[in-house]
């Protein structure tokens, strides 16, 4: 015979209640849990920086608090002693302002939202000012658009260098160029202390550079251009006669500088030295920073960063690459965007170091250096937030874009 031990009906029915309402909780805490890893994700795992960041010597803050761009990609002056700023909003709007941190509006400088395509990486992606900008009034910008896809290098001209607008008519288009695919634009375009425009082109995009253009000096893609946009020998631009395949028999693009590049996002030359910086976005593992020198291959797609990619394995028989000068792993960051080397004067701790950012991570570091080689990299932010691009204005004074807030950030000394 067997014997049960019945619990009256009360007790059973409280035991499941209880076993519900624990239930019910750790359904709670997990439910919380995954509200905290969304924000925690949606931030760009800066939720937690306090926990595990090492703490900076540096503070950031906003350098013009009544100013707010939309998707700012560029910040430069004219050189015209106006004490102006000129910042390009990617979809198509150069703004220009007085610097000065009580500045109360940045007006519109020049509008072609009409000629530009802005759509992902393509857009309004670089400005610069002519050397001569006070006599000539020109400057030139690199834009992307559709239907043709392509790269526009266009030159525009101010009556006068004063002037507080340009007429978008004012347009000669320099060099143009189709694009297989939208990203990897590059977009810069910049005046070297040799008075050529040089210009950062990506390797057209997709993955891996399927189509090898980065290696093919046939093709314009994956390359740095140097071009002397005060000749017309190809239309409205010609080729320096040092540059590497000027003259050649072997059907090389003339205009090539460098080359082995997949999306160099900004890129400087030290006001010192002329030293060329450039920041390269990487593929899968590594981002790269770059010393740029005449004819130089950096490698892509035979290499990311200083590891063979397409092959696996000796992709570099004969020795040619030039390896980055500083590369960091994806746990730092999945976007590099190059910056400049510091000679301003409210920072001296950060004179002659190059600083640059990653606009995934939002981190910002100065990088020392001595000629080619690196001697350190420190820290200097994590919240910096998309960095899309540095300026420095005439005093040689840097500034961060923060491509998603629109506000022109500083770096401020730690009290």
């Amino acid at each position: 015979m067997h014997m049960y031990l019945r619990l009256p009906v009360h007790l059973s029915l409280s035991r499941h209640k209880n076993r519900l309402l624990v239930f019910l909780f750790i359904i709670a805490i997990v439910a919380a849990g995954l509200i905290v890893l969304l924000i925690n994700y949606v931030n760009k795992n800066r939720l937690f920086h306090g926990f595990y960041s090492k703490p900076t010597a540096y503070q950031l803050e906003n350098a013009f608090p009544n100013l707010k761009f939309n998707s700012p990609v560029e910040f430069v002056h004219a050189g015209d002693g106006t004490n102006r700023i000129f910042v390009l909003e990617q979809e198509g709007v150069i703004k220009v302002f007085d610097n000065n941190p009580s500045v109360k509006a940045a007006s519109t400088y020049m509008d072609i939202k009409d000629k530009v395509d802005d759509l992902g990486e393509m857009g309004l992606l670089g400005i610069a000012f002519d050397p001569n900008f006070k006599e000539n009034g020109y400057f030139y910008v690199n834009y992307n658009r559709r239907n043709p896809l392509e790269t526009i290098i266009a030159r525009f001209k101010a009556s006068n260098y004063k002037d507080a607008k340009v007429a978008p008519a004012s347009e000669t288009i320099i060099m143009r160029f189709p694009q297989p695919y939208d990203n990897h634009n590059g977009g810069k375009v910049a005046f070297g202390p040799d008075g050529y425009l040089y210009v950062a082109v990506g390797d057209g995009g997709a993955w891996g550079d399927q189509h090898n253009y980065s290696q093919n000096r046939s093709s314009i893609l994956g390359k740095m251009l140097r071009i002397d946009v005060h000749k017309t020998d190809k239309g409205n631009y010609g080729i320096p006669a040092d540059n590497p395949y000027a003259g050649n028999k072997e059907g090389f693009r003339e205009e090539i500088y460098a080359y082995g590049l997949r999306n160099p996002w900004r890129f400087s030359f030290d006001s010192k030295t002329g030293q060329m910086w450039v920041g390269d976005v990487g593929q899968n593992e590594f981002e790269e920073i770059d010393i740029v020198t005449k004819g130089g291959n950096y490698g892509w797609r035979l290499k990311e960063a200083n590891r063979c990619y397409n092959p696996r394995n000796d992709c570099d028989p004969s020795n040619i690459l030039i390896d980055p000068i500083h590369q960091y792993p994806r746990g730092d960051g999945t976007s590099v965007t190059g910056g400049y080397v510091y000679y301003g004067k409210r920072i001296p701790a950060l004179q002659g170091k190059y600083i640059f950012a990653d606009y995934t991570k939002g981190n910002v570091w100065a990088l020392s250096f001595n000629g080619n080689t690196k001697t350190g990299n420190e820290l200097l932010s994590t919240e910096a937030g998309q960095v899309s691009s540095f300026g420095v204005d005439a005093n040689e004074e840097i500034y961060i874009l923060d491509h998603y807030s629109g506000q022109i950030k500083r770096l401020v000394a730690g009290k």
